[in-house]
Formats: C-alpha cells, sequence, structure tokens
C-alpha cells in the first residue's frame, strides 16, 4: 500500500490558507483539492476549509517583506561572509526553531533579485538574527554590496528548510549525528541547540571544503559537541571510504537515534542509503527553494511513489524524497 505521513509546514498558523488552497492544491485539505468529503491529515485544531470560506473563498494575506538593519557585516573568508540584522522580537521567536529561513534583497534591486537564507543563530533577547552569506551569483553579490548601517529588505519567517522535523523533535537523552560540507555548517547550529537543550550526545561530522576550516567552532564548543573533521565525499560524488568507517564505527558503538545530514542531495541521499532503516534520519531541504510558497514550482520534486510533492512546504520523512528524486 503507498502510504506517507504528510505534514503542511504552515497548517494552523497565521499563514493558512495560502495560495495553494486558492488553486486546489492543498496539501493538507480534501475539499480544497476538490474531493467532496471531508479527510483531513494531520489535524491541527483548525479547519483549513473553514478558514478558507471565513476568508472569502481566498488566500490568507501572507508574508511581508520588511525593512531590517544590517548591524554587523564579517567576512569569514574571501567569498563567505557573516550578517547580523535587527528584526522584531516576534521575528526573532519565529525564526529560533530548526529549518527555519528567510528571503532577503537589497532594496536597491528588484523583487526577483530575493534569495533563501537559512538561520544560523536567533537571539531573542537582543532581536537580532545572524546568517551566513556564500558570494557565488547575481543574487548573492548584490547582497553582498550592502554596507554596515544600510537596510535590507527581509521577507519571513519561512520554516521548511530542514525535512524529517519529527525525528529531530522526538529524539531526547539519545545519540546524534550531524554531517555538515562547506555552507552546510550554518544552518545546523539551531538543530545542534535543539539537540543540546534535549540532553543528547552529538557527534560533528565535518567536511569543511571549499572553505580553509570550521567556522563555526565556537558552537560547537558551546553545545558541548565532539567534532570529527573528515573528507565526507570524493571527487566521484561518492561518500569516502574514512567517512564511512567513521559514521559507521559511531552507529556500532552509540546508540544513536538520529543522523542529520547538512549536504548536497546526492550525499544526502547515500548517506540514507548507507545508515539503513532502523535509525531516524533528518536532512537540509535547501537544493531547490525559490519563493517559498508552493507558487513558482521551482521546489517540485517526485517523492518515492512518483507524486509531485512541493518540498517548500511539504513535511515529509526525507527517505520517501530521496529515493524518488533524480539526482544527477
Amino acid at each position: 500500500m503507498n502510504y506517507e505521513v504528510r505534514d503542511c509546514i504552515d497548517a494552523g498558523t497565521e499563514y493558512c490558507p495560502c495560495h495553494l488552497a486558492e488553486s486546489g492544491e492543498c496539501i493538507l485539505c480534501s475539499q480544497l483539492r476538490g474531493k467532496t468529503f471531508c479527510d483531513c491529515i494531520n489535524w491541527k485544531g483548525v479547519c483549513i476549509y473553514q478558514e478558507f470560506a471565513w476568508n472569502g473563498n481566498k488566500a490568507k494575506e501572507g508574508r511581508k517583506e520588511i525593512e531590517c538593519t544590517l548591524l554587523d557585516k564579517r567576512v569569514i573568508y574571501k567569498d563567505l561572509v557573516e550578517f547580523t540584522l535587527d528584526v522584531s522580537h516576534k521575528m526573532a521567536k519565529d525564526l529560533s526553531a530548526p529549518g527555519t529561513f528567510v528571503m532577503l534583497r537589497n532594496p536597491q534591486n528588484e523583487h526577483f533579485f530575493s534569495t533563501p537564507i537559512s538561520i544560523m543563530e536567533s537571539n531573542t533577547e537582543e532581536n537580532k538574527i545572524k546568517v551566513v552569506v556564500e558570494v557565488k551569483g547575481v543574487k548573492s553579490k548584490a547582497l553582498n554590496d550592502t554596507k554596515e548601517g544600510e537596510k535590507l529588505l527581509l521577507k519571513g519567517p519561512f520554516f521548511n528548510g530542514v525535512l524529517g522535523l519529527k525525528n529531530l523533535s522526538k529524539l531526547k537523552d539519545g545519540t546524534a549525528i550531524i554531517v555538515a560540507r562547506g555552507i552546510g555548517q550554518a544552518p545546523i547550529i539551531p538543530i545542534l541547540k535543539k539537540l543540546y537543550t534535549s540532553a543528547n550526545k552529538v557527534y560533528v561530522i565535518l567536511d569543511s571544503n571549499p572553505y580553509e576550516g570550521v567556522f563555526i567552532e565556537e558552537y560547537l564548543n558551546f553545545y558541548n559537541a565532539k567534532l570529527i573533521q573528515c573528507n565526507v565525499i570524493n571527487e566521484n560524488g561518492q561518500l569516502t571510504s574514512e567517512f564511512k568507517n567513521i559514521i559507521l564505527d559511531i552507529i556500532k558503538n552509540e546508540n544513536v537515534g538520529l543522523v542529520h545530514s547538512s549536504a548536497a542531495d546526492i550525499v544526502n541521499y547515500n548517506i540514507v542509503n548507507l545508515i539503513g532503516e532502523s535509525i531516524d534520519f533528518s536532512c537540509c531541504n535547501n537544493a531547490k527553494m525559490c519563493c517559498g510558497e508552493g507558487v513558482c514550482g521551482s521546489c517540485s520534486t517526485k517523492n518515492k511513489y512518483f507524486n509531485i510533492e512541493r518540498s517548500c512546504k511539504l513535511q515529509i520523512d526525507p527517505r520517501n524524497i530521496l529515493e524518488g528524486r533524480k539526482l544527477l
């Protein structure tokens, strides 16, 4: 039987119902998908169909762009820059969970310059957030043109930067392994914090390539994570023997309840195949993010049942996504 546990990251929030409801493609509500009966999936305590009707059969207003100030800009490496931004207290609170991200753009540029950036740290006491920008393309170069004290336009909060959030949340007093590569170091900080506050022992296997070193070392020390550095993949995109031996040795000697991967999809896919079905898995969901609202279709991907999924909204076991995705 083809069955998968599905959830919508925005269901039951102030951003629901969204534009998918208007187009008859709501992830959870059967009636807003054109059926004539109620067959809700993962009831959130709010009837999405009723909310849609009460709102005049249209989507809620949704997220808006707000101005924020670039308080601090720190060059980590040549093409890697850390931004510290001021935000409202509510925004800082909303962005404190694992998997959150925002859309950023320079006000001098058009709206299509908006760039999805994962949250590295959210400070709810000082109402500040930190993000790390990899300066590579047109959008990130435009962001990098912003100077300290100048304004940026921020749209958020978005919540679906991690697949498998339920697996992450349920682990307590256990052992977890986090795998990160390159810029993937930045979004693991909220995950590390979550695991640490749930009294978990955490191993971080980190491949700093293509950068010279570990730019999150102070966070690793603060959250008492055990750092192991090695090359995760080789030039052919395959997991190295060194990495395989390290992760399998930890699994053999520890009661590992979760493996999280913050790397390219091909790495996530190979790690899933390596660890098998007995260990819970979560991974980053940044590869195809664009509008964050399920409208543009850039995040659309096939799952293992060959259904088209909008991964910017859908919360699902990452194995169901990775097994159906064409990686190359």
